[in-house]
C-alpha cells in the first residue's frame, strides 16, 4: 500500500472515531434523568472490555480444551471474590496443569 491511500484511510478513520464521539456530546444538550438510559450507559464499558476480552481467551492457547478450562477456573474464582492477580495466576496453573496433561501424559 502506498503512502498516499495509507494517509487517506488514516485521515478517513481519524474522521470517523471524532463524530462518534463528538455527536453525542452536541447533541445531548441536558444531563440524562432517564433510569433506564443510565443504566444502559453505566454497562456499557464492561460489555465492550468482555467483548473483546473473551474471544482472546479462547485462542490464546493451541488448544481449546485448555482455554475452556482456564476460562472457567478464572469464572469460578472470580465469583469467590478473588483478586485481578489471583484470578489470573489461578487461570494460568489450570491452562498449565492441562497443557502438561495433555501434552505429556495423555
Amino acid at each position: 500500500m502506498d503512502n498516499t491511500k495509507f494517509c487517506i484511510y488514516l485521515a478517513v478513520m481519524a474522521g470517523v472515531t471524532y463524530l462518534v464521539r463528538m455527536i453525542p456530546l452536541v447533541a445531548i444538550k441536558e444531563k440524562i434523568k432517564n433510569k433506564f438510559v443510565l443504566s444502559f450507559l453505566h454497562y456499557i464499558p464492561y460489555t465492550v472490555l468482555s467483548a473483546m476480552t473473551v474471544p482472546g481467551v479462547f485462542y490464546a492457547t493451541g488448544n481449546m480444551l485448555s482455554a475452556c478450562i482456564g476460562f472457567v477456573i478464572a469464572v469460578i474464582a472470580a465469583l469467590f471474590n478473588r483478586s485481578l492477580v489471583q484470578v489470573a495466576a489461578l487461570s494460568c496453573l489450570g491452562v498449565l496443569a492441562t497443557e502438561l496433561v495433555i501434552n505429556y501424559i495423555l
